[in-house]
């Protein structure tokens, strides 16, 4: 791999965190705002994805980003084991969607997007999986009531539900508009 290459995809990887902690910041809007970002960041995620891909046409792109967010997560401490799952999950989804449609074709650059499209939710699912531990977080850490404004979010399972459900068409859509505009 060129130097240009890897360089490139580091670049990536850099603009796929800045944007996950651009979504996250959301939250000092509402705590709905954090809570169902994930359903929008496809629009800003299928640019980084796109040009990634099409600077590795192999193996490597949904590691190398989802790699480089759950090790900095991880550093950091805003890792959870939950967390680390789903996003090796979703890039193992990813690889194996890329490797089985072609590295080089668009069927393949699309359909292994999908997956890495659902990365947000990862990271925001410690408001499902640890609630308490989020509820008192958000007591130590955001302004007074907005624990109180979290709660009710986290308890409309349906919504998060249909939320999630639309991040499928949304990056299906969010991909073709990414191919537009870097005409790939």
């Amino acid at each position: 791999m060129k130097r240009s290459s890897v360089l490139s995809l580091f670049f990536c990887a850099i603009l796929w965190l800045a944007a996950i902690c651009l979504f996250a910041f959301t939250g000092s809007i509402h705590p709905a705002c954090y809570a169902y970002a994930g359903t929008f960041i496809p629009f800003v995620f299928a640019l980084i994805y796109l040009y990634a891909a099409s600077r590795l046409k192999n193996f490597g792109v949904a590691t190398i980003l989802n790699g480089f967010l759950l090790a900095v997560f991880l550093i950091v401490g805003e890792a959870d084991a939950i967390m680390a799952v789903i996003f090796i999950v979703l890039a193992v989804i990813s690889e194996i969607l890329r490797k089985l449609y072609g590295y080089d074709t668009r069927k393949g650059t699309r359909l292994s997007f999908i997956p890495m499209a659902f990365t947000f939710y990862g990271y925001v699912s410690h408001w499902w999986t640890d609630t308490p531990g989020s509820l008192q977080a958000a007591i130590e850490e955001m302004p007074e009531g907005y624990a109180a404004k979290m709660e009710p979010v986290i308890a409309n399972i349906p919504v998060l539900v249909v939320m999630i459900a639309l991040v499928v068409p949304v990056s299906i859509l969010a991909m073709r508009l990414a191919e537009k505009i870097l005409k790939k």
